[in-house]
């Protein structure tokens, strides 16, 4: 357990251990998004990666591509008071269901769903952010308002113990948007970022938070917005994310219009072409990215949103950075025989993966 503590210190000492406002610098070019074994210097020289060190050296240029796209990840000046207000408070069993608003920027209120388990006096539990999938009623899917119960972590993990946070994404529940430039955010991905970011600021206020143990889970839009997330969010420490990527040469034979509304990265298509070969980042790269923290996915056979074999590629460009770090254990996929679904047994798997990697196992 000191290892791992160590190795999750060392990757948020890695990211600064903050988010001061930095330009997306231009990263050297890479050819091949998949082939994670080596990093090229500001001369555009090949290096083999043999150590942690020498994978942040790649990984830096990962994050830059990433912000070459979504645009830069907000300053200082984003971070605003949180003027969080309960707008309802209901109880569902012996779990308190509140609807909350905050402030995560400053021109955006977002509204959320927060679960709190019984707990005694002064008792901390872990954290767990709970990203919805695609859907107009946002947040109140994993709150298990919908009728698509195999979405419902949000309730599910608070059951389990856990305070949970649902939010909207852009666009979805109560949160109106629609992405004028002059917001200053050149993709709803990077504005989704930042206020998941906020979020984490969130539950790390709450008495009843044990704030080093916080995780995140999300399914389709909500996996990938979890990656997304905790690539650029150090104290997340375990990520869960269910059908939630490819490929972006296997996404729809490498079609990528589906990632080019406001609501994802319009620059996609505007300054790549729609090309994954142009586009300077790939999910090999975001999935090795998140180590040496623990990432699973539940990636189903027949997921005719995000193509099995691409997943496949993913892992299997990822595994040795997790290999690199010590942490073999802490990338975990199950391949079940669904469609673009999260199951009860895999849902299970990754309920107890979550429980495994905050401590409460």
């Amino acid at each position: 357990m000191v290892r791992r503590r160590s190795l999750i210190a060392a990757a948020a000492s890695l990211l600064g251990g903050g988010f001061a406002a930095r330009a997306a610098e231009p990263a050297p070019t890479y050819a091949d998004h998949q082939d994670l074994s080596y990093y090229l210097d500001g001369s555009g020289k090949r290096h083999a990666i043999r150590t942690p060190a020498h994978w942040q050296r790649r990984r830096e240029h990962v994050l830059a591509g990433m912000q070459q796209v979504m645009g830069p990840l907000p300053g200082a000046d984003h971070r605003v008071p949180l003027e969080v207000r309960i707008e309802e408070e209901v109880r569902v069993g012996d779990l308190l269901r509140r609807k909350i608003t905050y402030r995560t920027s400053p021109k955006q209120r977002i509204a959320a769903y927060l679960f709190l388990p019984p707990l005694a006096a002064g008792q901390k539990v872990p954290a767990v952010l709970c990203l919805h999938p695609t859907g107009a009623l946002g947040k109140g899917i994993c709150a298990g308002l919908g009728t698509s119960l195999n979405r419902s972590h949000a309730l599910e993990l608070a059951r389990r113990g856990y305070v949970t946070l649902a939010p909207d994404y852009p666009t979805f529940g109560d949160y109106k948007c629609d992405f004028d430039p002059a917001d200053g955010w050149q993709s709803g991905t990077m504005r989704a970022v930042w206020d998941n970011i906020r979020s984490v600021d969130l539950l790390q206020s709450l008495e009843q938070v044990d704030g080093s143990h916080i995780g995140a889970i999300g399914h389709s839009l909500g996996g990938h917005n979890a990656m997304f997330t905790a690539v650029f969010e150090p104290r997340i420490r375990v990520i869960v994310s269910s059908c939630g990527f490819t490929r972006f040469h296997k996404y729809y034979e490498g079609k990528l219009a589906g990632w080019t509304s406001p609501r994802y990265m319009p620059r996609i298509a505007s300054v790549y072409g729609s090309d994954p070969n142009l586009v300077p980042f790939d999910f090999p790269e975001i999935v090795a990215a998140l180590a040496p923290r623990a990432f699973f996915t539940n990636s189903p056979l027949r997921d005719s949103n995000f193509e099995v074999s691409g997943v496949r590629d993913c892992i299997a460009a990822a595994r040795p950075i997790f290999d690199l770090h010590g942490v073999p254990e802490n990338l975990e996929v199950v391949y079940p025989d669904s469609e673009h679904d999260f199951p009860p047994g895999p849902r299970a798997k990754a309920y107890a993966f979550i429980d495994k990697h905050l401590g409460r196992s």
